[in-house]
């Protein structure tokens, strides 16, 4: 039996064939939820639909990053994600910031949490969707471990800056998502280095932490992010430098590519058990 308050499996729309995505670090401060949504912008420039779900409940900032305001709104008992167009792609996106104040906070506890992403999950008419990318929050608490159990089809992106107390903190995040038995699918390296207007490059925090976690926990190293004061402006600013195809837009390009072609390729659903799922 299932004890009062554990999670369940969830019955969503998300196709089958959609690639699930959680974007995760063991602490705060990596710059996980730009890397996210420059990440999600940089798939939708390839022509693909991409869910964006913001479960990080107490500190959503989905919405500034993006641009985006509004309030959600409800169809025949589902909640409909707000829209952005990029490109010939689009992203779908879903979050607490279109549902409170930006300066409010969200005083919630675990199992209420828990129910909020399960809402997002299981009462969003998400449709079609290529990739459902989730933006996590940072740590190893209850809405990961309810994640692992409501939508056991996830696979984890960890995010991690060069430090050697980073990358400890965020091999965390590894461990428990295999824990939780999900497919931990790369590492992405944040704040790699700042190169000046001269050409030189420094390695402010250190370097080689992503590799060396890559490494150690038996993933590949799906790509690094330089620091550039264009990302803080950008995001301020709500446009996304994966917008742009220059600079760390092409970064962000690239490890587009490689999730589509290596990390986490689109596979063609065929067959009656499929079709009879996606119904």
């Amino acid at each position: 039996r299932r004890k009062a308050g554990e999670e369940r499996a969830v019955v969503t729309d998300i196709p089958v064939s959609a690639r699930v995505l959680a974007v995760s670090s063991g602490k705060g401060g990596v710059g996980k939820s730009s890397v996210t949504v420059n990440l999600a912008v940089a798939l939708a420039k390839r022509g693909l639909v991409v869910g964006l779900l913001d479960a990080d409940v107490w500190g959503f900032s989905v919405p500034r990053l993006l641009g985006m305001d509004g309030e959600l709104r409800g169809e025949a008992s589902k909640i409909v994600p707000m829209e952005k167009p990029v490109g010939s792609g689009l992203l779908k996106v879903v979050s607490m910031g279109f549902m409170a104040e930006e300066e409010s906070a969200i005083m919630w506890r675990g199992l209420i949490l828990n129910r909020a992403v399960q809402h997002f999950l299981e009462d969003v008419r998400w449709g079609r969707v290529d990739y459902l990318l989730i933006d996590m929050p940072p740590g190893t608490g209850d809405i990961q471990m309810g994640l692992a159990r409501m939508l056991p089809r996830t696979e984890v992106l960890v995010v991690t800056t060069p430090p050697i107390a980073a990358q400890k903190v965020a091999a965390r995040a590894a461990d428990m998502a295999r824990k939780g038995h999900l497919r931990v699918a790369g590492v992405i390296e944040n704040m790699s280095s700042f190169t000046c207007e001269h050409g030189e490059s420094y390695a402010l925090f250190g370097e080689g932490g992503g590799a060396r976690l890559a490494e150690e926990i038996g993933v590949p190293l799906v790509g690094s992010v330089p620091i550039d004061p264009a990302m803080a402006r950008a995001g301020d600013a709500g446009e996304p430098v994966a917008l742009s195809d220059d600079g760390p837009g092409a970064v962000f390009d690239a490890l587009a590519t490689r999730i589509v072609e290596d990390i986490a390729p689109l596979v063609e659903v065929s067959g009656c058990t499929a079709q009879m799922l996606e119904r």
